[in-house]
């Protein structure tokens, strides 16, 4: 894994590339933001599945631990302080106070800090669960969500749940399948994770799924490919 001390010149693409991908995923939620004000939701889960992804940028790149770490420190500022003011309103404008943005973050420098210089796919792993399982469980759940079900006061939907499951499995398995070499391994790993991290996000409330969800998924899937 690449070193926090390489120079400047060796950083600094990755780096660019990184800010221009961040910037145009902005710059295209806000325009969403203003053209369907009456769905907020969209948006946000345009930046949250957007964001989400920069982890296969950092992977292919090999940028060091510590440079993704700061980067989420400064995304947990931000979206602290968009909490309170709402500059960003493509992050916080589904009408509810909800601190999962900044969940979100801590969980990426969480698991960066955990598994990224020996193990980044399950720091990839638990990123993506969060960003491609909840992202597609809110659009399909309040979009074809025709049968809904309450827990503990949570309102979901089979729909939405069962994206979750869907998109975590996925993830879960095709990532795997590339980094451990056994399909079966990855495949039974990919449902129980599947089953982990939809009955977390069934049961989170204030956005604390984006904490419970990516750190649960990942520390599953090194704890089972480690015993296996």
């Amino acid at each position: 894994m690449a070193d926090f001390g390489e120079s400047l010149p060796q950083l600094f693409f990755p780096l660019v590339l990184v800010f221009l991908y961040l910037a145009t995923l902005v710059g295209i939620a806000e325009f969403l933001s203003r053209s369907f004000q009456d769905d907020p939701e969209i948006t946000r889960k345009v930046v949250h599945i957007g964001s989400g992804n920069v982890i296969l940028f950092a992977w292919w790149l090999d940028i060091a631990a510590q440079v993704i770490i700061i980067a989420a420190a400064i995304a947990a500022v931000i979206a602290l302080v968009s909490y309170f003011t709402a500059i960003l309103p493509s992050i916080n404008s589904v009408g509810r106070k909800s601190l999962g943005t900044l969940f979100y973050a801590i969980s990426i420098g969480v698991l960066t800090w955990l598994f990224w210089e020996d193990y980044p796919q399950y720091t990839v792993i638990g990123i993506l669960v969060m960003t491609w399982g909840d992202g597609l469980a809110a659009v399909i759940g309040q979009r074809f969500g025709k049968h809904p079900y309450r827990i503990l006061g949570i309102n979901k939907s089979w729909e939405g749940s069962a994206a979750m499951a869907i998109a975590t499995f996925v993830v879960t398995f095709g990532i795997l399948a590339l980094t451990i070499g056994s399909y079966a391994q990855a495949f039974i790993c990919g449902l129980l994770v599947a089953l982990v991290a939809t009955t977390l996000e069934a049961f989170s409330k204030f956005g604390l799924d984006n904490l419970t969800v990516p750190i649960a998924s990942s520390l599953f899937c090194y704890v089972y490919n480690t015993i296996m």
